[in-house]
């Protein structure tokens, strides 16, 4: 059993799982939500189903995966993946990944781990998600970690320590891979960075040995690419609002982001599992100055995740039309320019703002990707 001191965050164990799965199968909620994920089924079928199972397993085996995978079907043309050897060895990773979507940037790992017998990992979420219990009964069923995010310096401090404690300890003891994103939020302009202060927060466990610390968390880098990028628009609409004042979201926002982000037609996805980090890579970032340390060894891993992202046409093509130029032209048709610029046009056709200025960060996002491998080779 897990140390009680990570109650609050961990996913529920053992005798939690039945009560909160029951929990779930009675909520006025399910019914709605079934309806879209499972069609073919009665909202009734679907929660006596729920409440006859006993274990975390089961939920992500016989609901989630299912669940996951309808969305695919429904809006990806393909799902292809490479790099999973590396996992297939039974050792437990600590997998840092890019970060495009809310919900499926986690979701889609979980389902190609179950697709190859590879055992599921746990999750890191921001608690701005779980916004109520029945949210949070179905996050912790399905191995979901709660990382607080609104909390005072002293909180947040506490909070990140118990965090650090808990991921080291199920990675290093061989009980769990652990999923976390490189970073606090959402990539928005197509820049995918490691933060700081996540490498920061995850030394806060380690015994103050830089390259063991790092080491034992054997880190796997993964990169996400999306051949359209989920919820493009509201990312758009957010950045051209930040470049005149403060981001506020509305009430609600989140859950938004979450629902366009499944139904949202995202064409191809591609998934590439890196080599973990070396020790000799880690060495090289240790015996810089402190902070140094962890800027280099984000860097590291923002290096293996660029590499290995899947550039699609639509990068290209956007590419171009950003910088008024044919660089990429080999990579397109002129049919594929076209249909892209009528995307384009049909996203940006309802719009608050000036034209010129959403066009130009529309296309940002998706020729950024093509500026970051150019950076990187």
């Amino acid at each position: 059993m897990v140390n009680d001191k990570f109650q609050d965050i961990r996913p529920y164990i053992e005798d939690e799982i039945g009560p909160a799965l029951s929990r779930i199968a009675r909520h006025p909620l399910l019914s709605s939500i079934t309806a879209y994920l499972f069609p073919d089924k009665k909202p009734d079928e679907i929660g006596h189903f729920i409440a006859t199972l006993k274990s975390v397993d089961e939920f992500q085996s016989l609901v989630m995966f299912s669940a996951i995978k309808k969305i695919i079907t429904d809006t990806t043309k393909t799902l292809s993946y490479a790099g999973l050897d590396k996992l297939k060895n039974g050792k437990k990773h600590l997998l840092i990944s890019n970060h495009r979507d809310i919900l499926l940037d986690s979701g889609i790992i979980q389902i190609i781990f179950c697709m190859n017998d590879i055992q599921t990992s746990e999750m890191a979420v921001g608690d701005n998600l779980i916004t109520d219990s029945f949210i949070e009964d179905i996050a912790r069923s399905n191995k979901m970690i709660r990382v607080i995010r609104n909390a005072n310096a002293r909180e947040f401090y506490n909070s990140s320590l118990i965090l650090s404690q808990y991921i080291r300890q199920r990675v290093s003891m061989d009980q769990s891979s652990v999923w976390i994103a490189q970073r606090n939020g959402r990539t928005k302009d197509g820049v995918d960075l490691t933060e700081q202060g996540l490498m920061k927060m995850l030394e806060m466990s380690g015994e103050g040995d830089f390259v063991k610390d790092f080491e034992e968390l054997s880190i796997v880098p993964i990169s996400i690419s999306y051949e359209f990028e989920p919820c493009d628009l509201l990312k758009s609409k957010e950045l051209y609002v930040s470049r005149r004042r403060k981001y506020t979201k509305n009430p609600g926002e989140d859950l938004n982001s979450i629902l366009t982000g499944i139904m949202q037609f995202k064409g191809n996805i591609h998934l590439n599992f890196c080599k973990p980090l070396s020790l000799e890579e880690i060495h090289a970032c240790s015996i810089l100055e402190k902070n140094e340390r962890f800027k280099s060894l984000a860097e590291v891993i923002d290096r293996k995740i660029i590499e290995s992202y899947q550039l699609w046409k639509n990068n290209y093509i956007a590419y171009d039309m950003l910088y008024s130029c044919d660089k990429y032209s080999k990579n397109y048709s002129n049919q594929d320019k076209q249909s892209f610029i009528s995307y384009l046009k049909y996203k940006l056709s309802d719009i608050d703002g000036n034209p010129k200025e959403m066009e130009e960060i529309f296309l940002s996002i998706y020729a950024n990707p093509v500026l970051s491998k150019e950076r990187v080779d």
